[in-house]
């Protein structure tokens, strides 16, 4: 039986082998059969921040926003905006619930929201994704690339700014100590 990712984080091993991914979250938007992707939530992107984003769209944006961080959502479409964001917002079929309290939105009628009155409570934008085509994903985590966490509603993983610290409490979420993770785990 087929297993979904969508709505869990998938969480870098050290020694992955890709620095695109070295201690990387991914939240998992969409897994099928056939493909899947996902958004980095914890890796910035160098001197970029949403106020220069929504500016180059000629979106105005409130003073407190214009030096929120944009985020480096992977390497697969880095001109494409895609916004997690809370349940309160929704834009007709273009927003997809992925996992409670959770929604993803990548049109630029959610980033006008995002820079006036009508935001939601909470979000992130990231630029680019991560994505996988047949098999692929299921390949990477036979071969112990990956950690699946689960997600929590409107989780602190995908929304806060610390985003230094994330990836250990992805890990921790498991139940162990980061420290104890060996790139070569599962390797004969």
């Amino acid at each position: 039986m087929y297993a979904s990712f969508a709505g869990k984080f998938l969480v870098a091993m050290p020694g992955i082998g890709d620095p695109r991914f070295e201690r990387a979250v991914i939240f998992m938007c969409t897994h099928t059969e056939e493909a899947a992707m996902g958004l980095i939530v914890n890796k910035p992107r160098d001197a970029l921040t949403l106020g220069d984003v929504l500016g180059h769209l000629g979106i105005d944006a409130a003073d407190e926003l214009q030096p929120r961080v944009v985020l480096d959502g992977g390497p697969v479409r880095p001109d494409r905006g895609f916004v997690l964001h809370s349940e309160d917002f929704a834009s007709n079929d273009a927003t997809q619930p992925v996992a409670p309290g959770i929604c993803l939105t990548a049109t630029r009628e959610v980033l006008e929201a995002v820079g006036g009155p009508d935001a939601p409570r909470r979000f992130v934008l990231a630029l680019g994704c991560s994505g996988w085509g047949a098999g692929q994903l299921e390949s990477e985590l036979a071969k112990n690339a990956w950690l699946v966490v689960d997600c929590t509603a409107e989780d602190e993983i995908v929304f806060d700014d610390t985003h230094q610290d994330k990836w250990a409490a992805a890990i921790r979420r498991l139940g162990f100590d980061p420290a104890q993770l060996q790139g070569d785990m599962g390797r004969a």
